[in-house]
């Protein structure tokens, strides 16, 4: 999730360019009617960006997405959220990124309530009627001697709104009842929150357009907000329409023609499972109890349902979120295991279906770090941003992962 909204980030990067090379002697701030063109699988940045625009500022955004809203890889994804790496590191802003976060989900809450609520999507009438933020926290098993002395160390560095609390079997028991601590230690995460991904960006596009109305109704000017379901092929057919263009495509950043085959990025397919128990299984999920982080993670969407992921398939291109039985059998020999071995009782669960989705992974290399940041400054006229569910500040050539499939 990014948290540096679209308008000052292209007015900051135009300046910075500004002042180096001595080119776009433009004050953006000048403008009386900026046009933004925003190409997305994921785009919670926009609320920011209308909530930031000057007062008086004529805005409108078009926002071109070929599958909808929550189409991608974002909305199926398992959407355990918090600010650290897998080793309990805080990520870079991790605190600053991680308020953010909070304030984009009570956002999208609040809007799944408004009267607005009810809108259409490709599906007439549609309503929330399941969560869109659980908080019940997040419980990290040890997994190793190395593994927890790593933990224990990275912990003592949390941030106070997203502790991390070391505890022993015995509390973890109470929390997750029949847990397996091979190491007798847990790192928990009370304030860390399972998002229901889909539910979440349908509310925020439903905030989007509630905000449009009300600053439409002020002395913010005139904000328009239009969402075209259709492809986009080239930066070109943008041409002389748009003051700026912002790019949030995730993998397929790679597949528009001017960007093809020049961003180092890496591309993972990554398969999560839906379980659910059985009726006549009696011992449901505890409702109090937290989603589980280790080498495979389940998110829990109720007492009897719940999301086990991911797997990693290196260099896959496969895009499509529908998942073959061959490929959803793969994906259960892999992770089965993995969380029998922190939960033996996923056993009594059932098998439902799959989703997949395609994750973009940051460069390895500082030299690939630079390329990435020259062709996103150079190869265009205005700044592209790329979120791969990271959120992704590549001037400064660091990335910190947020919300993903993989997390």
């Amino acid at each position: 999730m990014q948290i540096r909204s679209a308008r000052r980030w292209f007015c900051w990067a135009l300046r910075r360019l500004a002042s180096v090379e001595g080119l776009f002697p433009l004050s953006v701030d000048n403008f009386d009617f900026l046009y933004l063109a925003v190409l997305v699988t994921f785009w919670g940045n926009i609320v920011t960006e209308l909530q930031h625009s000057s007062e008086g500022l004529n805005l409108r955004i078009d926002i071109f997405d070929e599958v909808g809203i929550g189409g991608g890889a974002s909305g199926v994804s398992g959407g355990l959220l918090h600010p650290y790496s897998p080793k309990a590191k805080l990520l870079w802003r991790g605190a600053e990124c991680w308020k953010e976060c909070l304030m984009l989900l009570s956002i999208a809450e609040r809007a799944a309530f408004s009267e607005e609520s009810n809108f259409e999507l490709g599906q007439p009438g549609q309503c929330f009627d399941s969560f869109i933020v659980r908080r019940r926290g997040l419980l990290r098993p040890a997994t190793s001697m190395k593994n927890l002395n790593v933990l224990l160390d990275n912990a003592q560095n949390c941030v106070a709104s997203c502790r991390i609390e070391t505890i022993g079997k015995e509390t973890a028991q109470k929390l997750v009842p029949n847990i397996c601590l091979p190491f007798n230690s847990a790192f928990y995460m009370p304030q860390a929150v399972n998002v229901h991904p889909l539910h979440y960006l349908q509310a925020l596009f439903v905030a989007c357009k509630n905000l449009v109305k009300e600053l439409s109704t002020s002395s913010h000017g005139l904000k328009e907000l239009y969402l075209h379901k259709k492809s986009v092929q080239k930066l070109i057919e943008f041409e002389g329409e748009y003051d700026a263009v912002i790019i949030c495509l995730g993998a397929k950043a790679d597949m528009l023609s001017e960007l093809s085959g020049r961003l180092p990025l890496r591309t993972c397919r990554g398969v999560i499972a839906h379980l659910q128990l059985p009726g006549n299984i009696r011992e449901e999920y505890a409702d109090h109890a937290p989603s589980i982080l280790s080498d495979a993670w389940f998110a829990v969407q109720g007492t009897r349902s719940l999301l086990m992921g991911s797997t990693w398939e290196w260099k896959s291109r496969n895009s499509s979120a529908n998942v073959s039985a061959d490929e959803a059998s793969r994906a259960l020999e892999e992770l089965l295991p993995k969380v029998s071995a922190f939960y033996p009782g996923i056993k009594d669960w059932t098998f439902t279906g799959a989703k997949a989705g395609l994750r973009a992974m940051p460069p390895l290399t500082p030299q690939d770090h630079f390329r990435f940041w020259a062709v996103s400054m150079i190869l265009l006229v205005t700044i592209v941003s790329v979120n791969t569910g990271y959120l992704v500040d590549w001037v400064h050539g660091v990335c910190c992962t947020m919300l993903g499939l993989g997390i």
